[in-house]
C-alpha cells in the first residue's frame, strides 16, 4: 500500500505547469498508480479551469465607454448556416494511434515503463557493484533524472543530499532508518535527511536529484568524489 505522497503544494505546482520536466514526470507517474493524488489532480484542474474560464469570460464582456457590444444587426451577418456546414462537411474522426509500451532490461529482468516514460530519451546503462543506472537526457542543467536499479541485497551507502532528491518506486522495495517503500512511494528528501536504503528483493526507481549524494559514514566517505554518479 502506498504511503507516501507529494505535498499538496507540489501537486498545485504541477496543475499549474510551474514545475521542471523531471518533477512533473515523477507526479504523473505517481498519480498512474496511486488513485488518492489522481483525485486530486482532478479536483486542482477543475478549479484552476473555472478560475481561468472565468477570467476570460469577465475580460471579454467587461465593457467601457469606448466599447461596443455586438448588436442584433452584427449578428445578422454572420451566415450561421455555413458555418455549421462548414464544421459538419467531414464525417471523417480522427482515431489516435495507442501508445506502445515500451520496457527496459537491467541484469536480465525487464521492467515495463510507466507511461511518462515512453518519450524520454535515455543514455546508456552504468553499473557500479550492485546499482545499475541509465540517466534520461532530460538537459535540465543541475538536475540529474535517472532510472536506478537495485539489486537483491544491493543499497545504496549511507548519505545525505546537498540538494533535493526524488526517489519514485517503480518496481520491488527498498527499506531505511525510517520504514519500508513500496511501489508507488514518492519520496522527496533534502540535506535534513540522511539515509541507507537496502533492497532485500531489489527494486526500480525513478530518481531526481539537484546536486550530488553526500556518503556520511566510514570508509564509504571516499566515494564522495563519485557521489553525482548514482542519483
Amino acid at each position: 500500500m502506498i504511503k507516501h505522497h507529494p505535498k499538496i503544494e507540489l501537486i498545485q505546482a504541477f496543475v499549474d505547469g510551474d514545475l521542471p520536466a523531471s518533477l512533473s514526470a515523477g507526479i504523473a507517474m505517481h498519480a498512474e498508480m496511486c488513485s488518492q493524488c489522481q483525485q486530486k489532480i482532478v479536483q486542482l484542474t477543475e478549479h484552476a479551469a473555472e478560475v481561468s474560464f472565468e477570467e476570460a469570460f469577465l475580460d471579454k464582456f467587461i465593457v467601457d465607454d469606448t466599447s461596443t457590444i455586438m448588436s442584433d444587426s452584427d449578428s445578422d451577418d454572420i451566415d450561421f448556416e455555413a458555418m455549421a456546414e462548414l464544421i459538419s462537411q467531414s464525417n471523417d474522426i480522427d482515431i489516435p494511434e495507442p501508445a506502445l509500451d515500451k520496457s527496459i532490461v537491467f541484469n536480465d529482468k525487464t521492467y515495463k515503463l510507466p507511461k511518462a516514460l515512453n518519450n524520454m530519451p535515455m543514455s546508456k546503462i552504468s553499473n557500479i557493484g550492485k546499482l545499475s543506472r541509465a540517466r534520461l537526457q532530460l538537459d535540465e542543467n543541475e538536475i540529474h533524472t535517472s532510472l536506478l536499479q537495485i539489486e537483491a541485497g544491493g543499497g545504496v551507502p549511507e548519505h545525505t543530499h546537498k540538494g533535493f532528491e526524488l526517489t519514485l518506486l517503480l518496481d520491488g522495495s527498498f527499506h531505511d532508518e525510517s520504514g519500508e517503500y513500496v511501489k508507488g512511494d514518492f519520496i522527496m528528501l533534502d540535506g535534513s535527511h540522511q539515509h541507507h536504503p537496502v533492497s532485500k528483493e531489489g527494486c526500480l526507481c525513478y530518481t531526481v536529484a539537484n546536486d550530488a549524494l553526500h556518503f556520511t559514514q566510514g570508509i564509504n566517505k571516499l566515494l564522495n568524489p563519485i557521489g553525482s554518479f548514482i542519483y
